[in-house]
């Protein structure tokens, strides 16, 4: 059974043992996201797309802003459920409701971080180059099965945690209790690859690479161990809390960017977010506010505060399951909103997620992923690998890659580390850098 106390350590990864915060206006957990959101990753998601590519008529959101929303969504739900765990628990007066919710709001601002250009997409076609490019699968004999797995199944929230924790000299140090928090799935590629009986299994949450840093991670925390062989864990139980706020914003948000850009009528949003509302919803109040933007607007706000209210009550209701690594759901699965939330997926994946300028987004992205890929992977592995081969054409591709990038994979020790090294730079890259890499190594654009 984990407990409370120990999960809501404010220790940090990196730092010496018995460091203390020298700050008493700012609490560690605030500090993390403070670290965060001054981060190049969090302030490179504003040119990330989230499901629409940037219009010229009307404002959608982008990854930045997203993250936002998610972040504020997840420090109510924080709030919330720490209220009734420190009124529970005696042995955590030394912390306040706003802990929780710094926890959640910091894990729930980074979650999006790894993400790499154009979305899901731009995970799909790193893990395609691997899988389908012939040159890419020369690299499978030089590297372990494991290793393999990492590259062959991409996976955002392990570059998230890779960024959180390596990226920049010794990572944000971010506190034991927020890493874990961002940590949706707390496994490896490889026993995900095999094991998908629990939600929490399905992707995975680390590569191996950064295995000791999440092994230390989960041992300081007493995370549930779930498996004797290998390192499996129950999630943290406020990681479930940043799956309900992203759950939350991207059903209800995406509904009213849709609206906003004329993919859904006024009348489809209104009934939706009308029947997460159920008695609550009062169509004579909406009589007075002229614009259907606004009235949408009101509807979503109203609607989000539902939803984290029933996401609470979920959380508490299962919090011994929960503590004790038996629970393993999504909490809007649970809510009483949920078959609305249900049908709104559905009714998204048919007239959203499937919209031409999305699919256009999404083809553009395989192209430009791909291409860059075959440019600095295969240069970079002819320069360190097989010296023989390379050219003048690998050389110039080198050569254009940032001096960080370039000493990073001077001091790589395994064809395992460079890939990482490639992909960590352009999985870090914006949308519209991507572009514009890709375009100049096409000769489409001479600058």
């Amino acid at each position: 059974m984990m407990n409370w106390k120990n999960l809501m350590s404010s220790a940090r990864l990196g730092d010496p043992k018995g460091s203390k915060n020298a700050n008493p206006l700012r609490s560690d957990f605030e500090i993390d996201y403070d670290r965060i959101i001054f981060s190049r990753p969090f302030r490179n998601l504003q040119d990330k797309t989230q499901v629409f590519p940037l219009p010229d008529q009307d404002f959608v959101h982008t990854r930045l802003t997203h993250s936002l929303e998610v972040s504020s969504v997840g420090k109510s739900l924080g709030k919330n459920v720490g209220a009734t765990v420190i009124e529970k628990n005696p042995e955590l007066g030394h912390l306040s409701p706003h802990d929780f919710g710094a926890v959640v709001g910091a894990a729930a601002l980074a979650h999006d971080v790894g993400n790499p250009p154009f979305g899901h997409s731009g995970e799909q076609a790193i893990s395609d180059y691997f899988l389908f490019s012939d040159k890419a699968r020369k690299i499978k004999a030089t590297v372990s099965d494991q290793e393999w797995d990492d590259l062959t199944r991409f996976e955002g929230n392990a570059q998230g945690f890779r960024l959180l924790t390596k990226n920049q000299k010794q990572g944000l140090r971010l506190t034991y209790a927020t890493l874990a928090a961002f940590t949706k799935y707390p496994c490896s590629s490889s026993l995900s690859a095999r094991e998908k009986s629990r939600k929490s299994q399905k992707k995975y949450g680390y590569f191996q690479a950064d295995e000791s840093s999440f092994s230390e991670m989960a041992e300081h925390l007493g995370l549930m161990a779930l498996s004797k062989k290998e390192l499996v864990f129950a999630r943290h139980p406020l990681a479930f809390l940043v799956e309900a706020a992203d759950d939350i914003c991207y059903s209800i948000i995406d509904l009213e960017d849709s609206f906003g850009l004329g993919l859904v009528t006024f009348e489809e949003t209104r009934d939706f977010l009308a029947e997460i509302l159920g008695d609550s919803y009062y169509p004579d109040k909406l009589e007075n506010i002229a614009s259907d933007k606004e009235k949408i607007g009101v509807l979503r706000a109203v609607a989000i505060n539902t939803l984290v209210h029933q996401a609470s009550q979920v959380f508490m209701a299962n919090e011994k399951d929960i503590l004790g690594g038996k629970f393993d759901q999504a909490l809007t699965d649970l809510i009483h909103a949920a078959p609305t939330l249900e049908k709104l997926g559905s009714f998204s994946v048919k007239r959203i997620y499937q919209s031409r300028q999305v699919l256009e987004k999404e083809a553009a992205g395989f192209e430009i992923i791909d291409g860059l890929l075959t440019a600095f992977m295969e240069a970079t592995f002819c320069k360190f690998y097989a010296k023989e081969r390379y050219s003048g054409r690998h050389r110039s591709f080198y050569r254009l890659l940032p001096v960080d990038v370039q000493f990073k994979l001077d001091w790589a020790k395994s064809p395992y580390e460079s890939a990482l090294e490639i992909t960590d730079y352009i999985s870090g890259m914006t949308d519209s850098s991507a572009v514009k890499q890709f375009k100049i190594l096409t000769g489409i654009n001479l600058g």
